[in-house]
């Protein structure tokens, strides 16, 4: 008799067989629930199918899929509708989710049914300077502050517009989201190779309701390049950055009206500054 999953766990990788070894063995150490691993490999040569192998886990299975040419949202898009479990964790191969973590965020949507998405608080590490980790921690800080002032406010639309206009509440692995909401949602925009997390997240948040628990969810690794922790963007970042936000705030005023759109980041520069 085959056993239901709680979590799936879809794991888009690139090149860093240490880092993902380690990020796997996480969520297999995970308690009280089922989980499968799917991990999803963007390097031409399979360089992520030797240590899937290694673990021998039935758990895991590996997709070799086309490389992306540096868009996330494509990698996880291609492995998401293999997923069989209750609810879809989008987790970063060389971040780690804490003993216990998933049997907390089941038992949120267990007592939360109306809620579609469920978020935690995140721990950053890494081979960084001190100075750069105190930043980073600073940083995670203050978006728990502003992730509780929104909960407080019982508002959806208090954290759509924190995350859009005012801060980075949560990062991808961050989050959790039921699968049939996901299915409705159609996935990650395919278009967006930068902010595609930001605009998949606002939109379940809009569409789905949202739950911040808070306690530590996600130790979040610092020191991998990436757009957030980068001191100076190329102009192709620059440019790509910028489309990014004028297609998801196309889209947004689109489905959801301009007078929100405005209203909401109004408030976003205005009442969330208190945090």
């Amino acid at each position: 008799m085959q056993t239901s999953v709680d979590f799936s766990v879809v794991m888009p990788t690139f090149r860093r067989p240490a880092e993902l070894r380690i990020a796997i063995s996480s969520v297999l150490a995970q308690t009280g629930v089922e989980v499968e691993v799917i991990v999803a490999d963007d390097s031409p040569e399979r360089s992520a199918e030797a240590v899937v192998n290694s673990l021998q886990d039935p758990r895991i299975t590996y997709m070799a899929g086309q490389p992306s040419g540096g868009f996330p949202s494509k990698v996880r898009n291609l492995a998401w509708p293999h997923a069989r479990g209750n609810f879809v964790h989008f987790l970063d191969d060389d971040d780690i989710v804490p003993q216990g973590h998933y049997a907390a965020v089941k038992a949120v949507f267990v007592k939360q049914p109306n809620i579609g998405v469920v978020f935690c608080r995140i721990a950053p590490f890494g081979n960084c300077s001190k100075e750069q980790l105190q930043h980073e921690i600073e940083y995670f800080a203050k978006a728990a502050r502003l992730a509780t002032i929104c909960q407080r406010l019982g508002s959806r639309k208090a954290f759509v517009a924190c995350l859009m206009f005012r801060w980075a509440i949560m990062v991808c692995s961050a989050g959790v989201i039921r699968r049939d909401c996901l299915v409705r949602l159609g996935g990650f925009d395919p278009e967006l190779r930068l902010l595609e997390d930001v605009d998949f997240y606002s939109r379940a948040m809009r569409h789905f309701g949202v739950y911040f628990l808070d306690q530590v969810g996600l130790q979040f690794r610092i020191g991998s390049p990436s757009l957030m922790h980068s001191p100076v963007l190329t102009e192709l970042d620059l440019r790509q950055l910028k489309e990014a936000q004028s297609r998801r705030n196309a889209k947004y005023k689109q489905e959801w009206g301009a007078f929100e759109f405005y209203a909401l980041k109004l408030f976003a520069r205005t009442l969330l500054k208190i945090a």
